[in-house]
């Protein structure tokens, strides 16, 4: 697989990294190389900083859960939600300014056996938990660094022109009609 998208790559504004991302490759190592899965990135949502009330960090919230937003572009932020679910963010914009991308869902391109083993049942990577899941992601990868490690996003291969489609983002309850959800067209692992 190509290197690792450079953390350049995230310090630019959230909107323009979320599309940006589409095409680029999750890697996994959690478990050894042995184990190692990966897929290729059809599904993203912005979520734009402190004035963005979906944001975990809307009106500059600082807490523990929500420091890593506030680090190094290029840098994982993996939460855990409605008590059962990790989702895996990766940081964009300059440090101090808490914004991410919400990876939502994987082609999965390498590791069925392992993705299979972990999730126990398909859809593998239809999904912002399901990716987690499929991938071993969990909350000790919250912080770490995208470029290198056992989670990395490298090189994939960029959409064409049209082959992106906007929409509002889903599953959340604040700013649904912001239209910061990007994915693949004719995409069959987008989550429904």
């Amino acid at each position: 697989m190509s290197g690792a998208v450079s953390a350049r790559f995230y310090a630019r504004p959230t909107e323009e990294v979320a599309r940006g991302l589409l095409g680029h490759i999750l890697v996994s190592d959690v478990g050894g190389r042995r184990r190692q899965t990966a897929g290729k990135i059809v599904e993203v949502e912005a979520y734009v900083g402190p004035h963005d009330p979906a944001c975990h960090a809307f009106g500059h919230r600082r807490t523990e859960r929500t420091e890593p937003l506030y680090g190094e572009p290029g840098t994982a932020y993996v939460y855990f939600t409605y008590g059962m679910h990790w989702c895996l963010n990766a940081v964009t914009e300059p440090p101090d300014f808490p914004a991410a991308v919400l990876i939502r869902a994987l082609e999965p391109i390498a590791g069925f056996d392992t993705m299979r083993a972990r999730r126990g049942k398909a859809p593998l990577c239809s999904g912002p938990a399901r990716l987690c899941e499929a991938l071993g992601v969990t909350g000790k990868l919250n912080g770490a660094s995208l470029q290198r490690g056992v989670l990395r996003i490298v090189e994939g291969t960029k959409p064409k022109r049209g082959e992106i489609v906007t929409g509002p983002r889903i599953g959340i309850t604040q700013a649904t009609d912001w239209p910061l959800r990007f994915y693949l067209r004719d995409s069959p692992w987008v989550s429904r």
